[in-house]
């Protein structure tokens, strides 16, 4: 015991000497400062909206602070004004970048409507290391006017998930980052009693008192917030550890430390300093000082399936390590990787290998052991130094049982709409939007609804009826959209049209909307749900006399709402609280929905005849009332193939071969769904057609060519270019749609494009965080979500994130916080049934 206390004390006072010997912050050539393993970024980011950008705090592999910059209320959340950023540069060793408010491109506008408040300024936020930390300065060109101080200032961001129970000081005052957002609360003069005339001429305008609606909005939001935890002029996050402590000292007015939480449910706590009356040059400057571990390396994250392996399936074991562990270190137990096989008597190394070294990707070196020769079935696990992956599993019947199946049995049910879900004693949320829906007025509305004047029969706001049926809840924000509900139908069509999967292990009742999970009803789960798909599309074009936009809420409100989804309305028709249907002219939708109608009505015929028929109809009379030329003439390609597929009819097959050049030309996004058509036609006599078969197969050869360039440029196996926004739905959607070129072609494309593609969604992938994306799905999965049931940090099974999203330049991250929706929300339209698609595929392909 006493050797043990003597080399814990020895560790931290090391430790504590390596920091008192400070390493200065070095700009490094991909564009941020590093020191040790502590990273600054300043505005290489800029998504403010969603927690990130801005001046940012990287520490020892994980974020600690975003977001540093001029912001108009203390605890902003996504509907406040972000700046525009118009010049980022280097200057000598700073940082320098320029920006100003307002963003007239937001100004009630848009995709989200912004509300900016009348006070024009250009600012530079100056970021330049000094001596064991950096100096943050901000230079305006316009003082802030009287009615807005105390509102404007310079914030900072600390990521909550991981301060929740930690410490703080402020000067002599000490404080823990509390689990709940605490009181007392602050009354301010909101910022819209200030608006700004700086809508852009010729775009559409918002309704901000509708927007707005009664009560509590989020659309202000900055009247009634929490006074802050703290005052004071040096602040010290996380005192309590080395690797996460932070220390922000103000050189022009105070630090306030708030909590965004109590004003938004989803906010992060603020340190801020507020600028004073008549301040321009240096009206904020704060020197912040991270701590830094000169000796600090990033652990080596092993990246397998967490779900595991078919015997025959190939079974590369991807490592992740520190950029500087490029070559393998025998004195530290990492040159060698070891398979273990798990059984009752204990653990057996089965194989041992030197792994091969694959190089650098994004901020790591990665490595790669080929286990592929391993097929005995059982419990598996890879080891590489001090360091373990997940258990997994090597069976042939590994993807056969709660794999695939969650998305039906679970994800997809609980997001019906006009529906009372119940799982046994749990209700997962009673009968919804029963009330559906009011013609919504002309005008710019939210979340990329924009009603435009003459575009339906009825009157603004009058009573739509026969259209509170069918439809799922698009992710937590409840909206049904066009894309989401008929692109869900077709995904779900072409799985089971492919694959004939049987499951019926729910009960569902359109006539009386209910869903009783786990209670079969004698009927296949998949086909109830195409059928719940295309009822929202055909019922609400029979309505309207055409397709609809969506279906969403009237308020800001209603749309953040937590919880149940029959808490959003009354359920009683025509009042102000009804949600609001929208058309729109958009010849492109237009078509991919007839593709998508056309696909659903082949395999809903012997399970829902009139439906199918319905279906097939409105297909065929968009198509023939929407016209298209030149590029968007690809769109009417993928409803022309859809369209011969259901009905043969010719003049379908005519179009495609009128314009073969089009579909070979740009067979990247075309080959998927055209291979289905040539293959049928393969035989044919037509000169056409033979012409056709022998330029697309020649083309597919150029397009695999380019494939395997992509795909070489990550560990992967898969193209893969990370962005703002998690990668994995991208991934998914490439390995859906090149099972049907492997289905067609597998002398040209191999299946193990598509198993490279599922084992990206199931564990490998970038980052520390190597848990499927599926939630409930494998031994560590995403089980904080960006669901209906978010505020409970909880998960629906069978749901798929977006994933691993890219701070950028380099960092890719997967936090386990439910309101990220960039890396941990929930969609229709491909989000969950592209997955199932893709497990289906490999069992498929697996078994030949």
């Amino acid at each position: 015991m006493r050797l043990r206390t003597l080399f814990v004390f020895l560790l931290v006072a090391a430790t504590m000497a390596a920091q008192t010997k400070y390493q200065k912050f070095q700009l490094l050539e991909e564009g941020y400062y590093n020191a040790g393993g502590t990273d600054v970024m300043a505005f290489s980011d800029f998504y403010p909206e969603g927690h990130q950008g801005g001046v940012s705090i990287l520490m020892n592999g994980h974020r600690v602070a975003t977001n540093g910059d001029l912001r108009m209320e203390a605890t902003p959340g996504q509907w406040q004004p972000v700046p525009k950023q118009l010049k980022r540069e280097i200057v000598g060793d700073a940082i320098v970048t320029t920006l100003c408010y307002p963003d007239s491109s937001r100004h009630l506008t848009g995709f989200n409507p912004t509300v900016y408040p009348d006070y024009k300024v250009t600012y530079q936020v100056r970021v330049e290391p000094k001596d064991n930390g950096f100096l943050v300065t901000v230079d305006l060109d316009n003082p802030v006017p009287d009615y807005l101080l105390g509102k404007v200032g310079f914030n900072l961001e600390f990521y909550p998930g991981a301060l929740f129970g930690k410490p703080w000081i402020m000067d002599d005052q000490t404080g823990i980052y509390p689990q709940q957002p605490n009181g007392p609360l602050m009354m301010t003069s909101p910022n819209q009693l200030h608006n700004g005339n700086y809508h852009p001429a010729g775009k559409p305008l918002a309704n901000l008192k509708q927007l707005n609606g009664k009560g509590y909005s989020p659309m202000i939001a900055d009247d009634i917030i929490a006074e802050p935890y703290a005052v004071g002029r040096k602040f010290t996050s996380r005192p309590d550890d080395l690797l996460s402590r932070v220390t922000i000292e103000s050189f022009t007015g105070d630090l306030k430390l708030y909590d965004g939480r109590m004003n938004h449910n989803n906010g992060w706590f603020v340190l801020r300093s507020e600028i004073a009356k008549g301040a321009t040059k240096g009206a904020v400057r704060w020197f912040i000082t991270p701590a830094v571990d000169t000796t600090w390396h990033y652990a080596p994250v092993i990246q397998t399936s967490q779900v595991g392996y078919h015997p025959q399936q190939p079974k590369h074991i991807i490592i992740e390590v520190d950029h500087r562990d490029s070559v393998l270190n025998r004195s530290m137990g990492m040159d060698i990787v070891h398979l273990v096989r798990l059984d009752a008597e204990g653990e057996h190394i089965v194989r041992s290998i030197k792994p091969s070294s694959w190089g650098k990707f994004l901020r790591y070196h990665y490595f790669i052991a080929d286990f592929s020769d391993i097929t005995e079935p059982g419990l598996y696990q890879v080891r590489f130094g001090l360091n373990r992956s997940s258990v997994f599993r090597i069976a042939e019947n590994v993807y056969d049982r709660g794999v695939w199946q969650p998305v039906i049995e679970y994800f997809l049910p609980v997001q019906m709409c006009h529906m009372r879900v119940a799982d046994k004693y749990h209700v997962w949320h009673d009968a919804c939007h029963m009330d559906d829906a009011l013609m919504a007025p002309a005008g710019n509305h939210i979340d990329g609804y924009d009603q435009k004047p003459g575009l339906s029969k009825y009157a603004e706001l009058q009573p739509v009826p026969g259209v509170n049926v069918g439809g799922w809840h698009d992710a937590g924000d409840f909206d049904l959209r066009i894309e989401s509900q008929a692109g869900e139908a077709y995904i779900l069509a072409l799985a089971y049209e492919a694959f004939h999967p049987e499951i019926d292990v729910t009960a569902i009742d359109q006539q009386h909307h209910k869903v009783e999970i786990h209670e079969p009803d004698g009927r296949n789960d998949i086909l109830q749900q195409i059928e719940n798909g295309a009822l929202t599309v055909v019922r609400t074009y029979q309505a309207l006399g055409r397709l609809y936009r969506g279906i969403i809420c009237n308020n800001v409100r209603q749309y953040v709402l937590l919880g149940d989804a029959s808490a959003m309305t009354d359920g009683i028709p025509g009042n102000e609280d009804d949600r609001w249907i929208f058309t729109e002219d958009n010849p492109m939708r237009a078509l991919s929905t007839v593709a998508q109608l056309a696909g659903a009505s082949r395999v809903l015929k012997g399970f829902n005849d009139e439906l199918s028929a319905e279906c097939l109809q409105i297909a065929k009379d968009v198509y023939e009332q929407t016209q298209v030329s030149g590029w968007a003439e690809a769109a009417k390609l993928q409803a022309a193939i859809e369209l011969w597929l259901t009905t043969g009819e010719a003049q379908y097959l005519d179009f495609v071969l009128d314009r073969q050049e089009m579909v070979v030309r740009g067979v990247s996004r075309t080959g998927w769904c055209a291979a289905r058509l040539v293959q049928k036609i393969a035989g044919s006599k037509d000169k056409r057609a033979k012409k056709f078969v022998a330029d697309f197969r020649k083309a597919l050869e150029g397009y695999k060519t380019s494939l395997d360039k992509q795909a070489a440029e990550t560990p992967y196996g898969v193209p893969y270019r990370p962005s703002i926004w998690g990668a994995g739905w991208d991934i998914q959607r490439f390995g859906f749609e090149h099972y049907f070129l492997t289905a067609a072609y597998p002398d040209i494309f191999p299946a193990e494009t598509v198993f490279n593609a599922l084992n990206f969604v199931l564990g490998c992938h970038p980052g520390s965080n190597s848990a499927s994306f599926a939630s409930g799905v494998g031994a560590k999965s995403a089980t904080v979500a960006y669901g209906l049931n978010r505020a409970d940090w909880s998960y629906i099974p069978g749901g798929v994130v977006s994933g691993t999203a890219l701070i950028r330049p380099d960092f890719p991250e997967l936090l386990e916080f439910p309101f990220l929706w960039q890396q941990v929300e929930y969609v229709l339209g491909g989000g969950s049934s592209h997955y199932m698609f893709l497990v289906l595929a490999a069992q498929q392909l697996l078994q030949q």
